[in-house]
């Protein structure tokens, strides 16, 4: 079983985390992290992962997400909290150059196949 990556938070992300402002701020029931579906977890997880790895400043996802969200409002879409979450990731992942644009398409197509092609038989 995969560890939960609301507990795998480390403590400086854990503060930044608890402390985006009212508007960002993470969904949570009775004080823990809600993810509606595993996607959410995962892309959540991801974040966390490669912030604590070094590959983007914490600060740097946050003001992305942020624009992400004022974007979306200001332009009236409508996006689920971790579809910005989302946006801001790649984002942030094609601005500092750890993913091509490309390579985020390649995998979202092998995703969506995978998830085509899920159903209950053997092959």
């Amino acid at each position: 079983m995969g560890q939960d990556p609301a507990h795998s938070v480390g403590s400086a992300v854990d503060r930044a985390v608890s402390n985006m402002p009212e508007d960002m701020a993470l969904p949570r029931e009775n004080g823990e992290l809600l993810f509606e579906s595993p996607w959410e977890a995962r892309v959540f997880g991801l974040a966390v992962a490669l912030h604590e790895k070094g590959a983007f400043e914490w600060k740097v996802f946050s003001q992305a997400l942020a624009e992400e969200i004022s974007t979306a409002e200001q332009s009236g879409e409508t996006y689920t909290y971790y579809q910005h979450w989302l946006r801001a990731l790649r984002q942030v992942a094609t601005g500092e150059g750890l993913l091509l644009v490309e390579e985020i398409l390649e995998r979202v197509e092998l995703v969506r196949a995978e998830a085509d092609h899920d159903h209950d038989h053997d092959h």
